[in-house]
């Protein structure tokens, strides 16, 4: 397959590293010193051991280090029409990439949806009425959905740790795992298909027959430890030895928990259940953490603001969760790092 990653960051470095690895065709789109880091000494992956209790990957326990050779250009006519294009930039840049990704779209494209929080396509194939509406935290006026058609969406859920260690390199942490899925729901011969290669290339990959499930469960967790921890600058295990702070998280999971049952996404277990998951994964910077620290934009909009936004559409009150995003998005705009 003709494979590109759209946004060569900690996500698309590890996926697009792994799968050129496995020797398949990788190009990627990037910018500025990524695209010249990579050019010049290709993508460097710094890699964890396959799973806990494994060997070390190399002697001592460093990280295995894997240098591939990809094709990286900035401008998307350069490569033409893919089988499969994995769209793994932040949020904040998703309107942009739309504008540009036309090339590499053919007839028979897969675009896979590598992000966090809300995409753009989250209600197709969920509700039709919520579809028709114009979501302005995540697609406003519908310009992502007129270049990237649900039609040719797969949705990817990631559950895996990663970091960009400088331009053109990235250090994985931990994790594998890879959800993938219809936004139909359902099985088809495409998903099947998109899940081997990734799970050739070293992921453990499931094929989900609800994909928005999956991106809800994931949400559930992100939209409070994500801003809480831009906020406090805490890592996580911090975050959860507060009680005051962990009895706050409880009541915003629990109204964006009600919002899911709403919309025919329950969440089977309660925010300390949820907690005591996290806590097991020690003490982790999140990828909103590590924007502030960076100066980056922060993806306040597909994690949190849509929540709310999701909420008032269905008749939901969220005063804890409007406080956080308020917090949140007040604590970016004194930093320069989203829109005032």
């Amino acid at each position: 397959m003709r494979i590109c990653i759209y946004g060569l960051g900690a996500v698309g470095g590890f996926i697009g590293a792994r799968l050129a690895a496995n020797g398949q065709q990788v190009s990627a789109i990037a910018r500025g010193a990524t695209l010249a880091a990579v050019a010049r000494d290709g993508l460097v992956l710094l890699e964890a051991p396959m799973a806990p209790g494994a060997a070390p990957a190399t002697p001592g326990g460093v990280p295995a280090r894997t240098v591939v050779r990809l094709t990286v250009v900035d401008e998307p006519a350069r490569l033409g029409p893919q089988d499969l294009v994995v769209v793994s930039v932040k949020t904040t840049g998703m309107a942009e990439a739309a504008r540009h990704i036309g090339p590499l779209i053919g007839p028979q494209t897969i675009v896979l949806s590598a992000m966090n929080g809300v995409p753009w396509w989250f209600f197709d194939g969920l509700d039709d009425a919520l579809a028709a509406r114009d979501w302005a935290s995540i697609d406003p006026g519908r310009a992502i959905a007129a270049a990237i058609p649900v039609s040719r969406v797969l949705g990817c859920v990631v559950h895996f740790a990663c970091s960009v260690e400088r331009p053109g390199v990235v250090r994985h942490a931990q994790g594998r795992r890879l959800i993938v899925g219809e936004p139909t729901g359902g099985d088809s011969e495409r998903v099947r298909r998109v899940a081997a290669l990734l799970a050739a290339a070293g992921f453990e990959t499931e094929v989900s027959s609800r994909i928005q499930q999956d991106i809800w469960f994931k949400l559930w967790g992100n939209t409070t430890f994500n801003p809480v921890s831009a906020l406090t600058g805490a890592t996580a295990d911090r975050i959860l030895d507060d009680p005051l702070v962990r009895a706050f998280m409880s009541a915003v999971m629990l109204e964006a928990g009600a919002i899911g049952e709403r919309i025919g996404l329950p969440i089977p277990v309660t925010p300390e259940e949820r907690h005591q998951v996290t806590r097991q994964l020690g003490a982790f910077k999140t990828s909103m953490l590590q924007d502030v620290e960076a100066g980056r934009p922060v993806e306040i909009d597909a994690l949190v603001a849509i929540v709310g936004e999701i909420g008032r559409a269905v008749g939901l009150a969220t005063p804890n969760l409007d406080a956080l995003h308020g917090l949140a998005r007040l604590h970016a705009r004194t930093r320069g790092l989203y829109p005032g």
